[in-house]
């Protein structure tokens, strides 16, 4: 059976994550029904990352197997157009090897998370963006993420439920960008690792935050990491301002 890998890009607003639940909408779930409808099914994709509920894709990478051998091109037509209406788009598709798989073949995931700063409502960033009402110290905060760059036991920044077996990653790069949203002035995070922990990355922006508005001093978060423990870390922020935005392979099945 040939094997096709889909590079997706969704609104995660409407879903309770990126994993097929029985009762409740998914990305995934919207992906295998709208390949039901190409090839009888059931169809099981895999995914580079399971996305939480409210946490949206850039460019999420998944493979699924079928029996026909499409050109990619009308594949990916094909999908999108029983996608619809929900706010699933595959915006690339190529054939790969019996063996690529989407997570198991990945090297890094790529995330992106957008703080706007400003005190009124945000309207037409809605559900795109985490809003603060404040400006923050963006040199303190990069200076306490440099804590948490490199192999490190993540335990107070991992979720209770999380699965992974252990809690060291090696977190590759965490740069804070200053820029001109569309809603106003932004920081966006951009963080880079082979993997993460369940809601490391929203535990790590909402430790951050608290060193921008000056609640913390940069070298506490040093403390809290070497704490090992849950509860020495900072809010968990919300998910709206999350993006899976890129997946690394060995060799780009897209280019």
């Amino acid at each position: 059976m040939p094997r096709y890998a889909l590079k997706v890009e969704y609104d995660g607003a409407p879903f309770a994550g990126w994993q097929r639940q029985a009762e409740q909408p998914s990305v995934q779930g919207a992906i295998e029904a709208a390949l039901a409808r190409l090839e009888p099914g059931p169809h099981k994709i895999a995914a580079a990352g399971r996305t939480d509920a409210g946490v949206h894709g850039l460019a999420q990478v998944a493979h699924c197997d079928l029996v026909k051998d499409w050109e990619p091109f009308k594949l990916m037509g094909a999908v999108n157009y029983h996608l619809k209406p929900a706010p699933v788009a595959v915006v690339a598709c190529a054939q790969v090897a019996e063996d690529w798989h989407a997570r198991f073949s990945a090297l890094e995931r790529r995330y992106l998370f957008r703080l706007l700063m400003r005190r009124p409502p945000e309207t037409l960033e809605a559900g795109r963006v985490w809003r603060v009402p404040q400006s923050l110290d963006v040199a303190a905060m990069r200076e306490g993420a440099r804590h948490l760059l490199g192999k490190h036991d993540f335990t107070t920044f991992r979720s209770s439920i999380c699965q992974a077996k252990s809690p060291v990653k090696t977190l590759d790069a965490l740069e804070i960008e200053e820029a001109e949203g569309l809603g106003g002035p932004e920081l966006r995070f951009h963080l880079s690792a082979r993997s993460f922990l369940h809601n490391q990355v929203r535990s790590i922006v909402g430790t951050l935050e608290r060193v921008g508005a000056g609640s913390w001093a940069p070298e506490d978060v040093k403390t809290a990491l070497e704490a090992k423990d849950r509860a020495a870390c900072g809010p968990v922020c919300p998910p709206q301002g999350l993006y899976l935005a890129g997946v690394g392979y060995p060799q780009d099945p897209f280019s």
